[in-house]
């Protein structure tokens, strides 16, 4: 019977240890995941914008305002 309290303790001690190693994997794998998404979604952002400024960079250099139409703007009235 000494021996099968033995194992009951080693499991009862291995236990807590378990317990808060899969809490402590838990929480940290949602850290990982967050930051991960998080830097996703700053690129995303950082790619638009770079793109928008060379958008206005290009329409800038060919002597078009960025918004602007093609058509005749100065067009008379009448």
């Amino acid at each position: 019977m000494i021996l099968d309290d033995l194992w009951i303790n080693a499991l009862w001690s291995i236990i807590p240890t378990l317990a808060i190693s899969a809490v402590f994997w838990f929480v940290l794998r949602g850290i990982l995941r967050a930051d991960r998404n998080e830097r996703a979604a700053y690129a995303r952002i950082e790619k638009d914008l770079r793109a928008e400024r060379a958008a206005q960079a290009a329409a800038a250099h060919s002597g078009m305002a960025p918004g602007s139409d093609t058509g005749d703007s100065q067009a008379e009235p009448g």
